[in-house]
């Protein structure tokens, strides 16, 4: 090998074994390399007993894989590109054509959505049902019904199921399906640390690991997580056929901040329930949505079965406040960023239309606004938002 490219390219040295350090590292590849041919056709990439193809997993993916699926306390675990991804995958996995899928009326947007789209295209049928509710789900439940979903607490107005409830609803169901009835749960708000979510019945837990396992704020990923063999071969055989992947550097950040996870969600948690608290009590704001309060729904159920309660909590103003004042209200805020996702280190706000994304109807005539608490000192956030409710609304 006279070329210096050719040299450089098939270079003989291999650095010693035995390197150690706190995190792991960082493999990214598309060519797997095989020694020969009888290794090239003997490794199944289906059983994670050996690399063939970086799409199907690097030693990077493999750790953050097993790691997950620890937090959450399962067995399997499988990554997507995004949370979002993770729900699609998900149904993809489980339905076809016929068969149909059953959504809580207060579940994360694109879930709803994708169901009334691509779902709908495919031949997949869908209802929503009243989460705080098990009878209506109970009465919902028909031949088709192959997946059911659950989600603790509802997208944006928090309410906390009765999980194993909902759950029960779903085994004392007769289907004619011979796998049965799946009960899916996104498990991004509790992230395997508030409640374990195979304990209270799901079969397949999801999260956004975009949010707690990052922390960041600058990683889109997800992951879907099960103890069942049958189901995980469902879930990433058509993982392999969607093509789905993510990147080691994206794993490299997950795995760094997963060490620090229960710190953050804990400080977090308990900035919420300060803020949650002092915002029950100002005279612009009618309800305040957050299942450690004892007037939220859910909170009796909340509090059996879980340890903590995250970073989020939404405020309904009294219905005499209009969307324009709260819309100033969200601009005078000066800490708080306007912006979806949460579980970052920046506090976040938005203003939510409820009445216009439920089926079943909203029971409250004021605005909603939602908010993702961060890592900012309590007393700074408070500030804040006394100041943003005096120039919004004036003095109370």
């Amino acid at each position: 090998m006279s070329d210096i490219s050719t040299q450089l390219l098939h270079h003989p040295y291999t650095p010693p074994s035995g390197f150690q350090a706190v995190q792991p590292g960082v493999h990214r590849a598309s060519t797997v390399i095989f020694p020969n041919v009888a290794a090239l056709r003997a490794r199944d990439w289906r059983h994670k007993t050996g690399y063939t193809y970086g799409l199907h997993g690097t030693p990077t993916t493999f750790t953050l894989e097993q790691r997950i699926a620890t937090l959450e306390g399962g067995r399997h675990c499988t990554l997507a590109p995004s949370g979002l991804a993770a729900v699609v995958l998900v149904g993809m996995a489980v339905l076809k054509t016929g068969d149909e899928v059953l959504l809580p009326d207060n579940a994360y947007g694109p879930n709803k959505a994708f169901a009334q789209g691509e779902l709908a295209a495919w031949g997949i049928a869908h209802r929503f049902y009243d989460p705080m509710d098990p009878g209506d789900l109970a009465r919902q439940l028909g031949p088709r019904t192959r997946l059911v979903w659950l989600e603790a607490p509802g997208s944006i107005t928090l309410e906390f199921p009765d999980l194993p409830a909902l759950v029960a609803s779903v085994r004392g169901h007769a289907s004619p399906h011979p796998q049965g009835v799946v009960c899916a749960l996104d498990n991004t708000w509790g992230a395997g640390l508030a409640f374990n979510a195979f304990s209270l019945g799901a079969d397949i837990s999801v999260q956004a690991l975009t949010k707690y396992p990052s922390g960041g704020a600058d990683v889109l990923m997800g992951s879907v997580v099960t103890n069942d063999d049958a189901l995980h071969q469902l879930i990433h055989l058509c993982h392999m056929r969607c093509g789905h992947g993510v990147s080691g550097n994206d794993c490299e950040l997950v795995l760094r901040s997963l060490g620090s996870i229960a710190l953050r969600y804990a400080a977090q948690d308990a900035a919420t329930r300060t803020l949650a608290t002092w915002m029950q009590g100002q005279p612009q704001v009618a309800l305040v949505l957050h299942p450690a309060l004892l007037d939220s729904p859910g909170h009796a159920t909340w509090q059996r079965d879980c340890s903590g309660a995250a970073c989020l909590f939404s405020a309904v103003f009294h219905a005499d406040r209009t969307q324009e004042q709260i819309d100033c209200f969200c601009d005078s805020l000066r800490l708080f960023k306007l912006g979806y996702s949460w579980a970052g280190p920046v506090s976040l706000c938005a203003p939510y239309d409820i009445a216009a994304v439920r089926s079943r109807g909203w029971p409250h005539a004021g605005g909603l606004v939602r908010f993702s608490i961060g890592l900012e000192a309590v007393a700074d956030l408070q500030a804040d938002l006394a100041q943003a409710l005096g120039s919004a609304f004036g003095a109370p």
